[in-house]
């Protein structure tokens, strides 16, 4: 299915936001996530659902200031 990750069209076969994130290679790293405008939080990536044309933004904390 196609998905639209930080602006940019993906192709995917994951059934979770945790699935996506372990094919885009985000294994442990610490990222806040949104899908489709909401913010998901860490403990419901398992159980999030993506679907056909959703939107995730992946962020990464940055430090300085």
């Amino acid at each position: 299915m196609r998905v639209t990750v930080n602006g940019q069209p993906h192709e995917t076969a994951a059934a979770t936001l945790a699935e996506l994130l372990s094919e885009l290679n985000y294994d442990g790293a610490v990222v806040a996530t949104a899908l489709n405008g909401e913010f998901a939080p860490k403990g419901q990536r398992l159980e999030l659902a993506v679907s056909e044309n959703d939107q995730i933004e992946v962020i990464a904390p940055m430090k300085g200031g």
